[in-house]
């Protein structure tokens, strides 16, 4: 039986607090915390560390979960109500319009889901864990109090001791959260074992997101006119990229996204990556290597797949949801050359030009889609099935509303494993994003700066295929697909990959107009609370505007 769970609010957890400290970190082996068992620690703790690795499942894999989120609010994704498909009662058109209000469910859902995380990670360190066991939990709770940080701006938590209460929670302020993932990631740094793999919290998983923490410091502390970074915490950034070694970009990009990208794919199914630092390792089989359960990876291909997007035998069954799709303006933004864009046969192509198995082309899928004998495949009421560039928010021409809208197949499907087990691991944290975060730190003033912003880019968009840059700069706010800017480059990297929004944001970009979004009001820069949350704990206070 789980202890954490509290009859009256979601349990959310973290660290002890020092009275007149803003800083709230529980360091590691502070007496007023918690006891490490180190000789072993508790199965108890062993038991829930397990069940705090496997509440990332739901979270970060659903389609409607925190990908939801941090995407479709931003000009990456949007997903069309086409006819009577997806109309949901618009939940999914008024993310991408910025029109949400308080009582939109899969911001509940995501701030209930980060606190189930919350409460198994302080669970461990409230069960006489082992020093890395503890290291691990306190990632995890770091990892939930960031995205709780990053949505809503603030963070509800419980001490080590009252990780059982039913009292309401306290709430960190963005101040003292941003003091506090400082603290608390810098402090496991030391401790978390280099040898952990890649589905373990690691010391550069740790580096990782505490990169992260301070590049996004300033629009977390004030999103609407974020102050310049400190040149101190850039240097900080830069210093932390370079100390995460052992990756390299992946020769082939869409092995960092393929069946066989943590190495647990059949044959035909693409290469192994060599970026992920952070990852959630799906691998074929009902239980995975630390224990936890296979993730939904296939909603990462379902969602944009037509529901007639298979071989010409239909051997699989029904196909996709048809719903999830990009704007013109990502697909054009590329280069000719550049690798990322896709729509190209994966792993490679067979007798008649297209991928095996179904025809599916990965990345960025536009224009007549073909199954694997060549033959071109037509939608419901059988016309073409076409996958266009053009695309609204609501579609209701029935000749092309099946079709319009081009797909984002970045995760190529494990027809061995199609849906329960497929064994694509998906990518948390990845080595491109680290030389583009050291990039941007050296833009922002890094004391000390090394001014090879310019080198760093090109390194990742060279390995991409694209013709090299002759200058960067951070962003152009009147035009964001600015070839020489680090946020459109951010894009074409880590499109679909749930970073998005955050960029946006902390680029000063989030409340510009884009396809299908006017300019808007500034209290979309946070999520609302939910009211049930509201009710529970008085120490939430609802965000301004809802």
């Amino acid at each position: 039986m789980k202890l954490y769970k509290n009859k009256l609010s979601v349990l959310m957890l973290v660290i002890a607090v020092s009275a007149g400290c803003t800083k709230l970190n529980e360091g590691l082996g502070n007496s007023n915390s918690f006891v490490y068992n180190a000789t072993g620690g508790s199965s108890n703790a062993a038991g829930v560390l397990i069940s705090a690795y496997g509440d990332l499942n739901g979270v970060f894999h659903g389609q409607d979960q925190l990908f939801s989120l941090e995407e479709n609010t931003t000009d990456e994704c949007l997903v069309p109500t086409r006819g009577g498909d997806w109309d949901d009662n618009g939940v999914w058109r008024v993310l991408h319009a910025h029109s949400w209000d308080a009582t939109h469910g899969q911001s509940a859902s995501v701030f209930n889901n980060l606190g189930a995380l919350e409460a198994d990670a302080t669970t461990v360190l409230a069960s006489s864990p082992t020093p890395e066991q503890a290291a691990e939990a306190t990632f995890l709770r770091s990892l939930a109090q960031f995205y709780y940080l990053d949505l809503y701006g603030q963070v509800p938590y419980r001490t080590i001791a009252g990780f059982n209460g039913i009292d309401a929670a306290p709430v960190m302020t963005a101040a003292q959260a941003v003091d506090t993932l400082i603290a608390n990631l810098t402090g496991i740094i030391p401790t978390l074992s280099s040898s952990n793999q890649n589905y373990q919290a690691s010391p550069n998983a740790a580096r990782f997101l505490l990169m992260k923490v301070l590049l996004n410091k300033q629009a977390f502390l004030n999103r609407a006119t974020p102050a310049a970074a400190d040149p101190s915490d850039m240097a900080q950034v830069y210093a932390l990229g370079a100390a995460i070694t052992g990756y390299t970009l992946t020769t082939n990009y869409f092995d960092n996204f393929g069946p066989n990208n943590g190495s647990f794919g059949g044959p035909n199914t693409g290469g192994v990556s060599t970026e992920l630092i952070f990852a959630y390792p799906n691998n074929g089989t009902a239980t995975n290597a630390n224990g936890t359960s296979n993730g939904g990876i296939d909603a990462r291909w379902m969602m944009g797949l037509h529901y007639n997007s298979w071989d010409q035998n239909n051997t699989y069954g029904s196909a996709g949801w048809n719903g999830f799709s990009t704007i013109a303006d990502l697909y054009n933004a590329f280069d000719a050359t550049d690798t990322r864009k896709g729509n190209v046969p994966y792993p490679a192509p067979n007798a008649v030009g297209v991928s095996p198995v179904s025809g599916l082309n990965v990345g960025l899928a536009e224009g007549q889609q073909f199954n694997e004998r060549d033959t071109i495949i037509k939608d419901r009421k059988g016309n073409p099935l076409v996958f266009a560039p053009t695309v609204a928010l609501t579609e209701t021409n029935v000749a092309t509303l099946e079709g319009d809208g081009i797909r984002v197949m970045k995760y190529y499907p494990d027809y061995a494993h199609y849906t329960s087990t497929a064994s694509n691991q998906l990518a948390f944290f990845r080595y491109a994003d680290v030389i583009l975060m050291m990039a941007e730190a050296d833009l922002r003033g890094a004391s000390g700066g090394s001014g090879d912003a310019l080198t760093l880019v090109n390194q990742v968009h060279l390995a991409r295929g694209a013709a090299p840059l002759a200058t960067i700069t951070l962003v152009n706010t009147s035009n964001l697909y600015d070839p020489t800017t680090l946020i459109a480059e951010r894009q074409k990297e880590l499109y679909f990959e749930s970073w998005r929004r955050q960029d946006l944001i902390r680029f000063g970009a989030f409340l510009l107009p884009w396809a299908l979004k006017t300019a808007d009001d500034p209290k979309y820069l946070l999520f609302p609370i939910p009211a049930t949350q509201l009710i529970a704990n008085p120490n939430l206070k609802q965000n301004p505007g809802y």
